[in-house]
């Protein structure tokens, strides 16, 4: 009987969580994009353990991940680009937009002082192809590069890696993962479409008070969690308050109750 209740109790949680969708795609699938701010080697950190995070939270829900592009720094990540693919995933991992804190002594300080340190998420949605977005060879400007990082010889012998600049919005897309410049040239392009999407929704919902409201959330210096492990565990989001003292499972992909927090909060404000 247990094991019915909570059968029946998850799919209950899971119809209420999809009820909170409104938006057009969001039973797609998503780009995930961490970038390191500011603290340094601490930043570059906290930037792969975010990584860790999300990739576990994608098995957790048994999606698919693909890295896209990544960009090793000391100490760890300096920026990494994911593609997410399962059904709903870009409807859950929005609520992960804006700045990332982490407070904890540093492993890197012989002093052992508390370092804060932050990351910025950026999630955009898959564009499938019923959604048309034209993008003029005269609109972009597209370089290549050898690609950085694991991959083998030939990554670093030849310029496989492309970076895509939309020149009116100043977009900036780039993928590595592949050894095809081709294939690497049709993520980049593809993760673009996706940007411009969101840029242009964004633009055309600008005197919408909620919109305006989110971009405050984003801006550098107004995160919207904190990660403390030092001189407490607990991990707090600052929009909707949720509160959980257990940051190994947080740091271990467990952000379900987050995600849910944040859609209820969203759907009254």
């Amino acid at each position: 009987m247990e094991i019915e209740f909570n059968v029946l109790e998850k799919q209950y949680k899971d119809l209420l969580t999809i009820s909170y969708f409104k938006e057009e795609l969001d039973a797609n699938g998503a780009f995930l994009t961490i970038h390191s701010g500011a603290g340094g080697t601490e930043a570059c950190d906290w930037v792969a353990m975010l990584y860790r995070m999300y990739s576990r939270y994608a098995e957790r829900k048994k999606y698919k991940t693909e890295l896209i592009d990544l960009l090793e720094a000391e100490g760890g990540i300096k920026s990494v680009t994911i593609e997410i693919k399962g059904e709903y995933a870009y409807g859950l991992l929005k609520s992960e937009v804006g700045i990332h804190r982490l407070v904890r002594i540093s492993p890197f300080d012989a002093a052992k002082k508390r370092h804060t340190s932050f990351a910025s998420v950026f999630v955009d949605p898959v564009i499938d192809e019923k959604i048309e977005i034209i993008i003029k060879p005269e609109d972009i400007r597209i370089d290549t590069y050898r690609a950085s990082g694991a991959g083998g010889q030939h990554v670093n012998k030849t310029s496989s890696a492309v970076r895509i600049t939309h020149i009116e919005t100043g977009i900036v897309t780039q993928s590595q993962s592949d050894r095809s410049q081709h294939k690497n040239k049709d993520m980049a392009m593809k993760v673009l479409k996706s940007r411009l999407y969101e840029y242009y929704k964004s633009k055309e919902d600008e005197k919408n008070k909620s919109k305006q409201d989110t971009k405050k959330e984003i801006s550098w210096g107004n995160q919207i969690r904190s990660y403390v492990f030092q001189p407490y565990n607990l991990v707090k989001d600052h929009r909707t308050k949720f509160e959980n003292s257990n940051t190994t499972s947080v740091m271990d992909g467990n952000i379900d109750n987050f995600i849910e927090e944040y859609l209820k909060w969203k759907s009254l404000n």
